[in-house]
């Protein structure tokens, strides 16, 4: 139902746009008056008389619309004291699933009449909902009719009404940052009240499965001592820097290469293949590193006697670089693109050559931006997940070996986020921890390449 009458507002709202334009169009050839504004933001005014209200009814209604059938069903339950909130929402949910044919198992009989009253409810609230916002959309446009014949001034409503909405952008963009930080920064602090961050910045023994063992064979200082995040942050930063080994030398010197040397017939074909490369979900380059380029090094390693493990960080690692050579080679290109064209050709003039040119007065002076590239790059590989996940294995270790599996960050956080330990635990709250580290680390990075770019800029 929402989907329809989210579709007649568009309609409707497109309509009175024209409408409007037409309209003022009309009185000027007639009666040769002059209007405030152009006659599009006429159009414009009556579109957001006609959409605005009612889809911000819409919003309002659908958020709660379930709640008030909740509370409407659930009267005759809130008499019983033995009920309590949690029972009260397992109810609701029966009556829910029941209504929608949804119930799997035996449908309990005292229940079959809320569900019948969930559907009437719901009926009565969808027809009076759809009553509701075509009221308001005649009433406003009524409203906004008489305006417009008035002369008003559209322009100054319309373009009042475009800042609040980019206001709003801006506001739902800020706040949901923050809402995603205060929830780490909340859990994390319930984390650290059990956890000493000290033990758990400078401790190397990564088990937190452990903490809930209880055997001969564990030792209680191995229990109490089990959250030592070192190994996570080395194999995090252990497979980020294979990734920029590969990243920065391929994407720096593509780049170069489709800036200065290039045709324009070459560079219209070979960025968007490149690019593509950044379009290939994450997913496959895991599965992609896993079942071809890990079990590819092993036989490598076998035949050299070497132990190279199938799940490795330099599988990981090579793979993850291959995925951030599009972000480093096309923001390294559009950087030294936009270098002043006197700097290429005074260079050439003074008797350079193209090498000489790229790598002496282009590539000094695009840095900023081309190191912006390499802090993106970090950051994209800091963050990566599915690759990590599923080609690096999950055994958390110091190890300058890139044969052998690490596990990363994210790498846990998924781990965890399958079952792995128990919901609402304090092995299952190192997720939010981790995420509050990976949060820092990226913040660090953006700061460092602000600062860069900053001072390279200061110095031109």
């Amino acid at each position: 139902m929402n989907i329809v009458i989210l579709s007649l507002i568009v309609i409707f709202s497109l309509s009175c746009y024209f409408f409007g334009k037409s309209k003022i169009l009309k009185q000027i050839k007639i009666s040769k008056k002059k209007f405030h504004s152009l006659p599009e933001y006429y159009g414009y005014y009556l579109a957001a008389w006609c959409g605005l209200p009612a889809l911000i009814i819409l919003f309002f209604w659908s958020l709660s619309e379930l709640y008030i059938v909740k509370i409407l069903i659930l009267s005759d339950f809130r008499t019983d004291p033995t009920i309590d909130n949690n029972k009260l929402n397992l109810i609701f949910s029966q009556i829910k699933a029941i209504a929608e044919n949804k119930f799997s198992g035996n449908i309990p009989q005292n229940l079959i009449p809320y569900a019948e009253k969930f559907l009437s409810l719901n009926k009565i609230l969808e027809l009076s909902k759809f009553a509701v916002i075509f009221s308001a959309i005649i009433f406003s446009l009524s409203f906004a009719y008489s305006q417009i014949l008035k002369n008003i001034k559209a322009r100054e409503s319309v373009e009042k009404v475009i800042r609040v909405v980019m206001f709003l952008c801006a506001a739902i963009a800020v706040f949901t940052t923050l809402g995603i930080v205060l929830s780490l920064l909340f859990e994390s602090i319930k984390f650290f009240t059990a956890v000493s961050i000290f033990d758990f910045i400078t401790g190397t023994n990564w088990a937190p499965g452990r903490a809930f063992v209880r055997d001969a064979s564990v030792q209680t200082t191995d229990v109490e001592n089990v959250f030592g995040a070192v190994p996570l942050f080395w194999g995090t930063f252990f497979i980020a820097m294979i990734a920029m080994c590969v990243a920065v030398p391929i994407g720096l010197f593509s780049g170069i290469y489709m800036a200065e040397y290039a045709s324009s017939k070459i560079r219209k074909i070979a960025k968007p293949l490149i690019e593509v490369l950044a379009g290939i979900p994450t997913v496959v380059y895991g599965f992609f590193a896993a079942l071809t380029v890990g079990p590819f090094f092993r036989t490598i390693g076998e035949g050299v006697g070497l132990n190279v493990s199938s799940e490795s960080a330099l599988a990981a690692g090579m793979v993850m670089g291959v995925m951030i050579i599009p972000y480093v080679s096309s923001l390294s290109e559009d950087a030294m693109r936009a270098v002043p064209v006197n700097l290429r050709e005074g260079s050439l003039a003074l008797g350079a050559s193209n090498f000489q040119t790229s790598f002496h007065v282009i590539l000094p002076s695009a840095f900023s931006g081309i190191a912006s590239a390499y802090v993106l790059g970090i950051s994209r590989a800091l963050g990566e997940t599915m690759v990590v996940a599923i080609a690096a294995g999950l055994q958390p270790k110091i190890t300058i070996n890139p044969f052998d599996s690490v596990q990363t960050l994210t790498a846990f956080i998924v781990q965890v986020s399958q079952g792995d330990l128990p919901h609402g635990s304090v092995g299952f709250k190192t997720i939010y921890v981790a995420g509050s580290v990976l949060l820092i680390f990226t913040l660090v990075f953006n700061l460092i390449g602000q600062r860069i770019r900053s001072q390279m800029e200061s110095k031109r």
